[in-house]
């Protein structure tokens, strides 16, 4: 019995050690080494600074920014408080936020679902091209440039379905923000 006891605790040690603490070591620096940018949260830099990463999202309310999805993330896109709202379609509350999501846009036309919709993790950085495109002539006029010039840039931003076939296409918010104000007014 003693012998199987030390054979059964020797194993479950160097199984821990192993799977516990080596593989997950060589996993990890392994794509520190291959995949960079990727292992590190793809963060984005201005002037030496991280400003935000392409895998989270940010709240942008101002007129002169694209808006990305709600977030139902702690106070807004909080990474440590991510989840979705878990309301229910038929929810009172559900319908409320949404309502005034919906009024909050000033009765422009029908309204992208993403605009108005939280994620399930509260996190999405990215929203459809419609969504992009439906917000393109209050970012113009918020910043006096022409809309072609706004809807250009949103063009350039789409990111089409991964390898063809995956996801749908998107836009990053953070992103095309970035390269809204690196534009030059008229």
């Amino acid at each position: 019995m003693k012998k199987h006891l030390l054979t059964a605790v020797l194993y479950t040690g160097w199984t821990a050690l192993l799977l516990g603490i080596v593989y997950p070591v060589a996993v990890t620096g392994a794509a520190r080494m291959l995949f960079s940018a990727q292992a590190n949260g793809q963060l984005i830099t201005k002037d030496g600074a991280v400003i935000g990463s392409r895998l989270i999202g940010q709240p942008f309310s101002d007129a002169k920014y694209f808006h990305g999805r709600p977030s139902a993330a702690g106070a807004g896109y909080d990474a440590s408080a991510s989840s979705g709202s878990n309301f229910a379609p038929t929810s009172k509350a559900l319908v409320n936020r949404v309502g005034t999501s919906v009024a909050a846009e000033q009765g422009r036309g029908d309204v992208p679902v993403d605009l108005v919709a939280a994620s399930g993790s509260g996190l999405d950085p990215e929203i459809s091209p419609a969504a992009a495109i439906y917000q393109v002539s209050r970012v113009a006029s918020s910043r006096g440039l022409a809309p072609e010039k706004v809807l250009d840039l949103v063009r350039q931003h789409i990111q089409q379905r991964q390898f063809g076939l995956l996801g749908e296409p998107r836009v990053n918010v953070l992103e095309l923000n970035l390269a809204l104000d690196a534009m030059a007014k008229p």
